[in-house]
């Protein structure tokens, strides 16, 4: 009996070791964008099923679970290999996960018996699944420095952590222990078992126009033998669908003796801007025998039906053609106020419990998508700092930030007050909160302070003031100071807790910004233009206010400048002194400007963005000045006894 009893246990072994799948391989830290990272699973026996595991990443800062990848409908390869990764992986990986999803370290990967929905992590406050060794499989504890993931060790259960560089992996050696050697994704680490014919695709380039054609390879590493290889591809997308591309043969041959097949792909040249859309070229399943190299390739293709504002750029400023949506009498109460008393009145109208919606940080992305688009394509996005266009879809999706666009809050998160935020789940124009002036955390999904900006120069920026503290990136030419002047100052009024100080206050004092003096400066500089008010018309369809500040630029020096304690007049704003009538042409210039629409005596005065006036004239209604400036972004300011305007043009 006892004999049996052994035997079966054998038996019960052999059998439990025959399924048995480890970690066998990761690569979480590579130079550049982490474009090539990767997770690799082997089974010791071919075509295993990995239907009812999960890979889970867990994080060493609070032992929790930061990335899950669910590994159901899956299968390893005949060397029992499945590897999951970036897009750029080569070979094509199983499943692919984003750019820089995986931490360098020093951190854990580990495999469950489970689910992905069992490890949940809420991306608001950043908050995952506390690591644990229920229905653990097996864990891998890997770094990029000397430092060693110590609690995560310790609650797992693992003895030792292995060190990559960004030219290495970690990798299992068959005695079950793991070295750093150069990756090997895709195949047995000792480059052991079945030789595969990896297929690659490629193209000419990786974008083209709607109405163009190209051209896909497909090539094998080595010539097809014993049968022709014939398999299928996709080209279908998101949006980009069958009706995008003509006629085209989707089944590959590739003969005996042979290692390519080329295939035309025209692309349909519509009527209608349906957005910049990019194709998947995606082959399906390959014979016994053949993988693929590259799989799911992207192919962009730009929609040539983009609409063209009749307003400029921030760059390439223009005034007065996008007219104010400001509802009647809106502005009404605050004539006649000053100080204090016209700073809460401005403020009962912009955070007007019975009125303002406050919508959430998922819903920025649908806003800025509209309300910061570039005026020469609104197939893109305006980047604020470092003043260019960004395609829309080239939003940030996943934890890198290069090459990429994202939300840029003016007030940052961390020193307004409202880092633990809102919902990132979007839920749409009619779906809103009640605010009021103390709900400081709607200020972490208020629009009027939220940009389309550069992703990395985001995160340049950081937190830090603007001015002396932060003033852009290298050769910026400062078409975006006004904007953020002005972005404050709707913040400092909209919100009880939020104010603007001069200099540069510690990081650490929330509720306070800097530099005050720079803001008021800049207000002046780089006055409001057609792309601010535009932006200014969108944002209160969704949140049922305005930032005043843009509608009438002058209210800052009333409330945080030289004109504290006087009384507000509209006849004094910048809407007064024939505002659309006053003409300051052409723009762009070269070497003139023309002036118009001015009743009696006036004077201009043209400063360059670091404030120095450059050029001074004096006119009677109507005047052709000469100019000799050097290329730029000029202030102009035309006024009379009473009033003036001011104008921003380019000099080319």
């Amino acid at each position: 009996m006892l004999r049996k009893l052994h035997l079966l246990l054998a038996l019960f072994c052999i059998s439990l070791c025959s399924s048995q799948i480890v970690i066998n391989e990761i690569d979480a830290d590579n130079p550049g964008s982490d474009q090539l990272e990767f997770v690799e699973l082997k089974s010791s026996s071919p075509n295993f099923s990995l239907d009812g595991y999960v890979i889970v990443f867990f994080n060493e800062t609070n032992s929790s679970s930061y990335f899950t990848i669910d590994l159901d409908g899956y299968t390893t390869d005949i060397n029992g290999i499945a590897h999951f990764g970036n897009s750029a992986v080569n070979p094509a990986p199983m499943g692919i996960f984003y750019n820089g999803a995986i931490q360098n370290g020093p951190d854990v990967v580990a495999l469950y018996q489970g689910d992905a929905t069992d490890f949940p992590f809420d991306a608001a406050t950043s908050t995952g699944t506390l690591a644990t060794t229920t229905n653990l499989i097996d864990a891998l504890a890997y770094t990029n420095s000397t430092s060693q993931p110590v609690n995560l060790m310790s609650i797992l259960g693992i003895t030792l952590c292995t060190r990559e560089s960004t030219s290495t992996s970690v990798q299992r050696k068959n005695d079950g222990t793991y070295e750093a050697k150069p990756p090997t994704p895709g195949v047995n680490n000792d480059g052991s078992g079945v030789v595969i014919n990896y297929v690659t695709i490629s193209t000419p380039a990786t974008s083209y126009n709607e109405g163009e054609s190209f051209v896909i390879t497909f090539s094998t590493d080595t010539p097809v033998q014993d049968q022709q290889l014939v398999f299928n591809y996709t080209l279908v997308n998101g949006n980009f669908m069958v009706n995008d591309y003509g006629s085209v043969n989707l089944t590959v041959s590739i003969p005996i003796g042979e290692t390519t097949a080329q295939r035309t792909v025209p692309i349909f040249d519509d009527t209608t801007d349906e957005g910049d859309e990019e194709m998947l070229i995606k082959v399906q399943s390959l014979p016994f025998g053949y993988a693929s190299a590259n799989n799911n390739v992207i192919v962009r293709v730009y929609d040539n039906d983009y609409v063209v504002q009749t307003y400029g750029t921030p760059l390439n400023p223009t005034f007065g053609l996008v007219s104010p949506t400001t509802p009647a009498g809106y502005y009404d109460s605050l004539e006649g106020l000053s100080g204090n008393t016209l700073k809460q009145a401005l403020q009962d109208i912009i955070a007007d419990p019975n009125v303002v919606h406050a919508h959430n940080y998922g819903d920025i992305e649908f806003i800025l998508k509209e309300s910061d688009k570039n005026p020469l394509n609104s197939n893109q996005v305006w980047q604020m700092y470092v003043e260019t266009p960004k395609a829309i879809i080239d939003y940030q999706t996943g934890s890198s930030n290069i090459g990429v666009w994202n939300r840029e809050h003016i007030f940052p998160q961390s020193r307004g007050g409202f880092s633990n935020g809102t919902s990132s789940t979007a839920d749409g124009i009619n779906v809103w909160l009640p605010t009021n002036a103390d709900d400081i955390v709607a200020g972490h999904g208020d629009a009027h302070h939220i940009r389309a900006e550069d992703g990395a120069e985001n995160s340049t920026r950081s937190n830090r003031d603007y001015g002396v503290d932060y003033n852009g990136p290298s050769g910026s030419q400062g078409s975006w100071h006004g904007d953020v002047a002005r972005a404050l100052f709707y913040m400092a009024v909209r919100y009880n807790g939020l104010n603007l100080v001069n200099g540069n206050p510690a990081d650490n004092i929330v509720g306070q910004m800097g530099d005050l003096a720079t803001l008021l400066t800049w207000n002046t500089q780089d006055p409001a233009d057609d792309f601010e008010m535009n932006r200014n018309n969108y944002i209160y369809t969704w949140q049922l206010n305005r930032n005043p500040f843009i509608d009438y630029p002058q209210l800052a020096d009333y409330i945080f400048g030289s004109n504290f304690g006087q009384p507000w007049s509209f006849a004094l704003s910048n809407e007064n002194f024939q505002n659309n009538q006053v003409k300051v042409y052409p723009n762009p210039t070269t070497d003139y400007l023309i002036f118009s629409g001015v009743k009696g005596q006036a004077r201009v005065e043209i400063a360059n963005l670091s404030g120095q006036v450059v050029v001074k004239h004096q006119f009677y209604k109507e005047s052709r000045l000469e100019i000799d400036l050097p290329s730029g972004i000029y202030l102009v300011t035309v006024s009379d006894q009473d009033s003036q305007i001011h104008k921003k043009i380019v000099v080319q």
